[in-house]
């Protein structure tokens, strides 16, 4: 998994709340494992019924075509709990989504897939927003080292993410590496574990 240490790119302003899975990843994404996920992703939005780029729509528009980041309404990932929404903005090219808040499911595949969603207070958010919408150069830095923003003036936002999951992203850790990283206190727990309940291991030949 790529490690997120420090992100800076075009930030694209989609401050509606309640952004849900199926509007991210729609269903015909799903339909074929060869799918072009990112191509796909916010397929019902970006395209007219031809194929054609809707070309009002904010992901369609330069610069913001090449987004990194999104920042967005309250409750971004609700909905269905498809994995499939995450890995739709990675392909895209999205490191990171900023909101007010994030649907639990969405927020827990997010860190496991190496996507960082950034809670911070809604009026922070909706003033980013405003500015990205009408800046020359609607930029953003993401430090996950320092769990900081940097904004448009200058100004940086705090955040907060688990220990946990700062520590995986930071060094490109997927579920299983980190599991393997404990390896050795997992073999000294079995161990002992093996020795108080034989009767939970099968020895086999």
């Amino acid at each position: 998994m790529e490690p997120f240490t420090v992100v800076t790119g075009i930030a694209a302003p989609m401050m509606m709340p309640n952004i849900n899975t199926d509007a991210i990843s729609p269903m015909a994404a799903g339909r074929s494992t060869s799918a072009d996920l990112g191509a796909l992703m916010f397929a019902n939005w970006r395209y007219a019924l031809d194929g054609s780029e809707i070309p009002d729509f904010i992901l369609n528009r330069p610069p913001f075509r090449h987004s990194k980041i999104i920042v967005a309404g309250a409750n971004f990932g609700c909905g269905s709990s498809r994995e499939r929404a995450v890995w739709a903005l990675m392909r895209f090219g999205i490191r990171c989504v900023i909101a007010p808040s994030f649907a639990d499911i969405f927020r827990e595949n997010a860190f496991q897939n190496g996507l960082l969603p950034v809670a911070i207070g809604a009026e922070d958010c909706a003033a980013l927003g405003a500015a990205l919408e009408h800046a020359r150069e609607p930029q953003l830095t993401i430090d996950l080292q320092h769990c900081v923003v940097q904004g448009l003036d200058g100004r940086t936002i705090s955040f907060a993410v688990p220990a946990e999951r700062r520590t995986a992203l930071l060094a490109g850790l997927d579920e299983i590496d980190v599991i393997l990283r404990m390896e050795a206190q997992i073999d000294d727990f079995q161990r002992t574990d093996r020795e108080l309940r034989p009767w939970v291991y099968l020895d086999r030949p």
